[in-house]
């Protein structure tokens, strides 16, 4: 089965807000920066920890990046290109899932990066009946499918490394750091906004990729952990990588490639 790791990045929708609370007429800074006060105003009286990350429906997908490994090989990419809309996007992403039917593994992929897409998908008219299948069209999808959260055809490893519950997550970043991956290169993603609003969509990008590579060298070590990889497998993944991010020309896949420590 071809695996494929996601990713998305995304900013404040903000048309979506001024018709929410009524802001027509003030400029898209301003827009989110009153959405963003509007978020923590509400935690707050809501008696919720303090933060202003918007609720999901608010988020506009700018970017979504994915690392493959087929029979073919290895490769990272983000879909379309810098010019390409929001729900040309979500289509191609679904698409690629009605395609092939990956397994799909991500960090935190069902908690945000997956109900985000099922908005935006559902905003834009979007179709994605193989992501969405249970059984009823195919018989293979009944026990295994990408909605059940126990079932493997989507692997949140943030979910599943922490037994499913909320007091073991930790962030990819941690997790990348723990096992000595590059972890967060360049942005982060509070700094996503400010990079969409400087026009550094290509600057968003890379971050996205590098993230997806960081999931994935994850996803291989979990993978020796249960047993599907042996040692010399695993080890020879991890030079699939190395060789792919030698050739390419990305800067910031030598960055990546840089900063990626050897193992112990």
């Amino acid at each position: 089965m071809n695996t494929l790791v996601f990713d998305i990045e995304t900013v404040p929708d903000v048309e979506l807000g001024r018709r929410l609370y009524g802001l027509e007429g003030l400029a898209d800074a301003q827009v989110a920066k009153a959405m963003y006060a509007l978020r923590r105003q509400g935690r707050a009286a809501a008696g919720a920890a303090p933060g202003d990350f918007l609720p999901l429906e608010q988020h506009r997908v700018v970017a979504i990046s994915c690392a493959l490994r087929s029979r073919d090989g290895f490769r990272v990419w983000s879909l379309g290109d810098l010019a390409t809309g929001e729900a040309e996007l979500v289509q191609r992403f679904f698409d690629g899932i009605e395609k092939f039917s990956p397994e799909l593994v991500s960090w935190n992929g069902s908690g945000f990066d997956l109900p985000v897409l099922t908005y935006r998908a559902l905003a834009a008219g979007v179709q994605a009946g193989r992501f969405w299948e249970t059984g009823a069209q195919d018989e293979a999808f009944r026990y295994n499918n990408y909605l059940n959260r126990y079932h493997w055809r989507h692997i949140d490893l943030m979910d599943v490394l922490s037994g499913f519950q909320g007091r073991g997550r930790v962030s990819l970043a941690s997790m990348a750091t723990l096992l000595g991956l590059p972890g967060k290169l360049g942005l982060e993603g509070s700094q996503v906004w400010d990079a969409w609003q400087g026009g550094d969509l290509a600057g968003i990008r890379g971050y996205c990729e590098s993230d997806v590579l960081n999931t994935w060298l994850i996803y291989l070590r979990f993978a020796l952990l249960r047993g599907q990889l042996s040692r010399e497998q695993h080890a020879e993944e991890l030079a699939r990588v190395r060789s792919y991010l030698a050739a390419a020309r990305e800067p910031h896949f030598a960055a990546f490639l840089g900063a990626w420590q050897e193992p112990s």
